[in-house]
């Protein structure tokens, strides 16, 4: 099957942790490689955003990657894409015309938007994973939101003439019913974990206290970082360690990561938290293995990549009961859910854990086992599939059989 992906700002090859490169990344750049390694042609549109990025490029998954002109080639904050989407889906429908797909599938709402418009005359199915959605956005943010005020209204058209919306949770999946979409026409399909990467053995980053609580994540405040820091009053002898961001040679500059020192200091705890910034893919597993409990507090999370992460890696969670959360981290089985935004909560789930070292391993190996039974990008790669072969037409379908 030949298979278009369309994720207009996050570029599979991006480095993770900076503002406008998380989950959505990961998800992208590891579904493609698992369809890739299933024996399906895939190839990644994501805007250029550096002038010294090639046309096309071959990933380490094996797929293509196709750097968009779409304004300028610089990075742009994903709420100021929009302007440039025309753009972005002219490129796609020449594209299309020469070397038509299968199956498109969208990544984000804007890459909905050039997908649809891009295979109008076409007659080629898209898939529409949101990973966000704005409605959640702005019941959260409030006047804060900077998304276009748009958004809401192009996303409920997106999930109307889309072949087939693909979910990453059930909590998405209850959203879009309520913004009116058909509850028939859509598939759960979580994001996945990287099995041989994320393992409970293996090397540990060493540290300087008795107990330790890592946080990871973009350094924006939804990801509720500051909830872990208040959590601390309540539990001496731990730290808190919270990796993302810029690196950490420029964490100086960030608002957030300011901010975050200062609420700590402000409250006392400021010898027991450190800041990594970014740190290298390759390190996130030792660093979640250096755990006791990794905490995950942010305000609304549409999946949710760490919890699942520190799963893997058999460590327990301490996570909100917020979106994508409540289906990955199984309360009182592979951790604890705690209300949003409450310290107090994330406190006394920790501290239960801290002072029962068998809980955390049963946690532990529950996680574990979790994550592989249900969260190889190989299983994702075949659910997603599945959801494909409900809109491609059975004549592509039959090709791909005999050829």
């Amino acid at each position: 099957m030949k298979i278009s992906m369309v994720s207009e700002h996050a570029s599979p090859l991006a480095a993770l942790g900076e503002v406008d490169a998380g989950g959505q990344n990961v998800h992208v750049a590891e579904l493609s490689a698992g369809l890739t390694r299933a024996g399906h042609e895939v190839t990644v549109y994501t805007r250029r955003a550096d002038e010294d990025q090639p046309d096309e490029v071959t990933a380490p998954g094996g797929y293509r990657v196709v750097h968009v002109p779409a304004g300028p080639a610089r990075h742009v904050p994903k709420d100021e894409l929009l302007p440039h989407m025309g753009e972005f889906t002219r490129f796609l429908r020449s594209r299309w015309e020469r070397e038509r797909p299968d199956v498109v599938h969208a990544h984000f709402w804007m890459s909905g938007l050039a997908s649809l418009m891009a295979t109008r005359s076409l007659g080629v199915p898209v898939v529409q994973t949101f990973h966000a959605l704005g409605v959640v956005k702005r019941r959260h943010q409030g006047a804060n939101d900077t998304s276009p005020a748009e958004r809401i209204g192009l996303e409920r058209l997106i999930g109307k003439h889309a072949a087939r919306v693909a979910a990453t949770c059930s909590d998405e999946v209850f959203e879009l019913v309520r913004m009116g979409l058909p509850r028939s026409r859509m598939s759960i399909v979580p994001c996945g974990v990287d099995l041989e990467r994320f393992t409970p053995s293996g090397p540990k980053e060493p540290r300087n206290h008795r107990y330790r609580i890592v946080s990871m994540g973009r350094l924006v405040p939804r990801k509720g970082f500051d909830v872990a820091i208040a959590a601390l009053r309540s539990l001496p002898e731990v730290e808190l360690i919270i990796a993302g961001g810029p690196p950490e040679d420029r964490l100086a500059e960030d608002p957030e990561a300011r901010r975050l020192l200062r609420f700590a200091s402000d409250l006392g705890v400021a010898d027991r938290v450190r800041l990594t910034g970014r740190i290298a893919r390759a390190d996130v597993p030792a660093l979640l293995r250096s755990a006791d409990v990794v905490v995950c507090t942010p305000w609304y999370e549409p999946f949710g990549i760490v919890p699942l992460e520190a799963m893997a890696c058999g460590v327990p969670v301490v996570a909100a009961a917020v979106g994508g959360l409540t289906d990955t981290v199984v309360d009182g089985v592979t951790g604890v859910h705690v209300p949003p935004r409450r310290p107090d909560a994330v406190a006394a789930a920790v501290r239960r854990l801290l002072g029962d070292a068998a809980l955390r391993d049963a946690y532990g190996i529950a996680g574990s086992d979790r994550a592989r039974c249900r969260y190889s990008w190989d299983r994702i790669a075949t659910d997603t599939l599945r959801v494909y072969e409900r809109v491609v037409p059975a004549a592509a379908l039959n090709d791909e059989e005999t050829g």
